[in-house]
């Protein structure tokens, strides 16, 4: 029996109307899904996926949970554990799409377990879709990159000092999770920014001034940095 092949699926930042038109035909041919949550309800890219297919909710559905750590060893079991769960259902033959926010190469948790698979010598392939921080952009009706100059992507919570005094456009990705101390920098340095929360969600925000930005923003939080 041929095995299944295992797709990393970007469903968008949040908006069902930026789901690209492969992400929806992958989804649809796939005879599993998976998310990664323990309920698939509480996962974000299930519930976008769902507004712009809603047969997924027939779907068979593989919840993996995804443990928010930074612990090497926790991390690694867990991923373990997550592969051998999608490679038993890939052994029957069955496809897969995993669904991941935004697109699944950028700081996406699916990744690591699509280069286990792909380790294993499972058939796998990556569906992109559009960043968080291209939907920022277009949100406040400004461009991320223009002519030469530079856009950095940045994981704010493993620190931003040395970041914030590279040229062009900073995007700070995950900021809700340090917000207080990512704001007195910003200060110190007298740098002006602007917080996009949950982008393409009904709580959708934006907040232009760093003295306006909530302290516990959603999780779902970037901040757009342009050089001046």
């Amino acid at each position: 029996m041929d095995k299944g092949k295992l797709y990393g699926v970007g469903t968008g930042p949040g908006d069902p109307e930026l789901i690209t038109l492969k992400a929806i035909k992958i989804i649809e041919k796939c005879n599993y899904i998976a998310v990664p949550n323990k309920i698939k309800e509480n996962a974000l890219s299930y519930q976008i996926a769902l507004s712009a297919i809603p047969s997924i909710k027939d779907k068979n559905c593989i919840c993996i949970e995804m443990p928010m750590t930074k612990k090497p060893d926790i991390l690694e079991e867990n991923h373990n554990k997550a592969v051998a769960i999608i490679t038993d259902i890939l052994n029957t033959g069955n496809d897969i799409a995993f669904l991941t926010l935004g697109d699944p190469a950028i700081y996406s948790t699916y990744i690591y377990i699509h280069d286990k698979a792909k380790a294993l010598g499972y058939q796998t392939e990556i569906i992109n879709g559009i960043p968080s921080f291209c939907a920022a952009s277009a949100l406040i009706n400004e461009g991320l990159a223009i002519g030469s100059s530079c856009l950095h992507i940045i994981p704010s919570t493993y620190g931003i000092d040395e970041s914030l005094n590279l040229p062009g456009t900073k995007v700070l990705m995950k900021a809700g999770r340090k917000m207080p101390q990512i704001k007195e920098k910003l200060r110190q340095q007298n740098i002006s920014a602007t917080l996009i929360e949950n982008c393409g969600m009904e709580n959708e925000n934006v907040y232009n001034c760093i003295e306006h930005i909530p302290d516990n923003p959603s999780y779902y939080s970037l901040i757009i940095i342009k050089e001046e």
